[in-house]
This record gives C-alpha cells, structure tokens and sequence, in this order.
C-alpha cells in the first residue's frame, strides 16, 4: 500500500506530520525546516511541494530571473514554479522506484533550499 511505504519514510526521519486524508501528508516540523510542505501519493507519482510566497507586484522580471538562476543552479532536487499567483517549489519521484534514500534527499533539499533561499526571495515581497 502506497501509504505505508510513504509514511514508514516519514517516521523513519522523525518527521513531524500529520496525515490530511488518504494518500496526503503535511510536515509540519520546523525543526528540519519543513513547514506546510505537502507529500501527495497520486499514482504513480509522489509530489512533495510548498507554498513558498506570493508573486511579488514589483521587480517580476528581475525576481523571475532569480528563481530560473536558483532552479539551474541552487536546487539539487525539485524546481521553483508558478501556480496562479503563488511560487511554489515542488518535486515528483516515481512511487515504485522511490527509496528511502531519494525521498530524504528530496526533504533534505526543499529544507536546505527554503533556509538558503528566503533572505534572497524575502527582498522580493510585496510589502
């Protein structure tokens, strides 16, 4: 079951989560940096992402530009995108090939790259 592997990975890397609804967790655990990030199991895929701000109303060109350098550059796993008028980042691993390994890795980037990223990206909100 789909579940089972997903969440035995979160309780093996002492994450602090909760289940939302089946096949959907939420870390909440700012001690590892991971704060509202979603873990969605939708066959075949499991898709972590965050909400990570509003899309500021000034700069847009320079503040995309910056996003593009920090996906080619900064992220080892995952991308920044846009959904609506909302920057997310988020990353898709193949369920049945995934392991342990990958899915932390995966973690362990959104949370190295939130800590790193957000003085860059703060300047940038809208005020």
């Amino acid at each position: 079951m789909a579940e089972s592997k997903i969440e035995q990975f979160l309780i093996d890397l002492m994450y602090t989560y909760r289940e939302v609804e089946r096949n959907f967790w939420l870390l909440e655990d700012p001690e590892h940096g991971l704060e509202e990030v979603a873990v969605i199991y939708s066959d075949p895929l499991v898709i972590v992402r965050v909400q990570v701000m509003d899309t500021p109303k000034a700069k847009r060109e320079e503040f995309f530009a910056k996003l593009l350098e920090l996906n080619a550059k900064d992220l080892i796993h995952g991308a920044y995108g846009l959904e609506g008028d909302k920057i997310i980042l988020v990353d898709t691993l193949e369920y049945d090939t995934m392991d342990y390994s990958e899915f932390r890795a995966t973690l362990d980037a959104f949370s190295l790259a939130l800590a790193q990223h957000y003085p860059v990206l703060s300047g940038y909100r809208n005020k």
